[in-house]
């Protein structure tokens, strides 16, 4: 007898059915079940979104045998290790699971958060794969004594990894440190720069510039390709709070690569007229004390010149440099010494920011540990859904109920926190 599986890749079951199939409703075994949703999820236009929802709240055990078990089908594995689909509880039985793929493994070290990076360390097969230490070595997010600990040979005198550099190897065999330590060290210092903000002293000169050189050695070549990109706002700041919300400040004259007039230097009147956006105001009266606004001082400046103020300014020009069209300059701000637990919170709930700035702050794992940022994603209407699925487990019951009922985010988030909130609703009452 065919299995049900097989009927619907065949396209034989009526429309019906297919509803009850990605609803998780028909009588089959917990496997095949698990299976016809991932098959749903990836390769059917109508009912995918519907199996998607129904998947990330699956039963746990089921799932746990099925990603423990070599013989679950590729595709079934393949899902489930995906970092948008992972669930953290079933990837010790993933990482040992002999079926899923080492290259797999590889790509989900390298996007791996803290948590995810702790539980690979502790798995005897990933970490024998030399992919996987690779990726690793690069996360941003793996500590340098972790590092450290990789190019040490593994103790109880077994074998050295292969992708890890033995005492007794030549030199010729080892690559210099410089070649094999620059790349991963150069992230943990990003890292640790974003992180200094818990420190009791408050982030120097010195420590804003050391910022600023890691993000433009890193992102050079974005920057590049930006050429002289004024400054756009994503949904307009100035429509959207108005002119007179900017306060007028006392600002230094922006620095400007050619040597600065002299005092015979003819000046006039016309020089005191506004600048167009992305050009740089021409020089007033000798000891003449300019005086502009945040955005005003914002739009003068080029790419590189927005990308120091995102990195060393204060919480005006970064809630203003935030909504920067040109990503190389929003993504900054997230890298920003002085950047608040307060500011990302905010952050997070905007709607006029780029997806990539809503992408990019779940990879930090200090804005992780805020229950609050991750509550403002997951009710963000422009955070991309596969990103609020993924968050969707953390958060309190309370708030699951809040999301279901509101008709800002789409219905996927909406149906699926009514369904995670009925849950724990059943759990709690059984307890």
């Amino acid at each position: 007898m065919a299995r049900m599986i097989d009927q619907i890749r065949a396209s034989k079951l009526p429309s019906n059915m297919m509803q009850f199939a990605a609803r998780g409703a028909l009588q089959v075994p917990a496997a095949e079940n698990i299976e016809i949703l991932v098959y749903l999820a990836l390769h059917n236009k109508v009912f995918g979104e519907l199996a998607r929802m129904t998947l990330a709240g699956w039963d746990e055990k089921a799932c746990l045998a099925a990603a423990s078990n070599p013989d679950t089908p590729r595709e079934v594995l393949d899902y489930f290790v995906n970092p948008d689909n992972l669930r953290p509880k079933l990837l010790p039985a993933l990482l040992e699971n002999p079926s899923v793929p080492e290259s797999q493994l590889a790509k989900l070290a390298t996007a791996a958060m803290r948590d995810t990076i702790e539980m690979i360390l502790k798995s005897t097969r990933a970490i024998s794969v030399p992919a996987v230490v690779e990726a690793l070595k690069a996360n941003p997010y793996l500590k340098k004594e972790e590092v450290e600990q990789f190019r040490k040979p593994p103790a109880n005198s077994a074998p050295p990894l292969p992708a890890l550099a033995s005492p007794q190897a030549t030199v010729s065999e080892v690559p210099s440190q410089p070649e094999a330590e620059a790349p991963a060290v150069r992230s943990v210092a990003a890292t640790a720069v974003s992180e200094r903000k818990n420190d009791p002293s408050a982030p120097s000169a010195a420590e804003g510039d050391e910022a600023v050189a890691v993000y433009m050695n890193e992102h050079a070549a974005d920057i590049v390709a930006e050429g002289e990109k004024p400054f756009q706002s994503i949904g307009g700041v100035v429509e959207l709070l108005g002119q007179d919300y900017f306060p007028v400040l006392d600002a230094a004259e922006i620095p400007q690569p050619e040597p600065a007039p002299s005092a015979s230097a003819p000046t006039d009147k016309s020089a005191a007229i506004k600048p167009a956006a992305g050009k740089k105001s021409p020089p007033g009266k000798p000891g003449e004390v300019k005086r502009e606004n945040t955005l005003q001082k914002i739009s003068g400046l080029d790419v590189k010149g927005r990308i120091q103020l995102a990195l060393k300014g204060n919480k005006e020009e970064r809630s203003l440099l935030i909504r920067d069209g040109t990503k190389v300059v929003a993504l900054a701000v997230l890298e920003a010494p002085k950047l608040s637990d307060g500011e990302v919170e905010k952050f997070a709930s905007q709607k006029n920011v780029l997806e990539s700035v809503l992408r990019q702050i779940p990879l930090k794992r200090r804005f992780m540990k805020n229950y609050i940022v991750v509550r403002n994603l997951v009710a963000n209407p422009r955070t991309p859904l596969d990103l609020g699925l993924g968050l969707m487990k953390n958060l309190l019951i309370q708030d699951l109920k809040n999301i279901s009922n509101n008709k800002e985010v789409s219905e996927t988030i909406r149906k699926l926190a009514l369904k995670m909130f009925k849950q724990k609703i059943e759990e709690a009452n059984k307890k």
